[in-house]
């Protein structure tokens, strides 16, 4: 699972390169977060998922274009991921 948290993070990653300013900071900030998810060996849980989820999509209400389509692509990854892991 956690190839869709990579795939997110790519996603993210690319977001970033076209982001303006006021956005750029916090797809960079869950993309990192998201690396960090993947090199180790604990999982994200649904509240700290929640929280990066909609982080991104208020990103994604500010972005336009490119940026705005690898967030929704980065979303969608995200929230396929989080309905695989078990509740608290």
């Amino acid at each position: 699972m956690t190839e869709q948290l990579q795939q997110a993070r790519d996603d993210l990653e690319e977001a970033a390169k076209s982001a303006d300013d006021d956005v750029r900071d916090d797809i960079r900030e869950t993309a990192e977060a998201f690396a960090d998810y993947t090199m180790s060996d604990t999982e994200p849980d649904h509240a700290i998922l929640d929280e990066r989820l909609n982080t991104l999509r208020q990103a994604r209400e500010r972005a336009d274009g490119n940026t705005r389509d690898k967030l929704e692509s980065a979303i969608e990854t995200t929230e396929d991921y989080r309905e695989g892991i078990d509740q608290a």
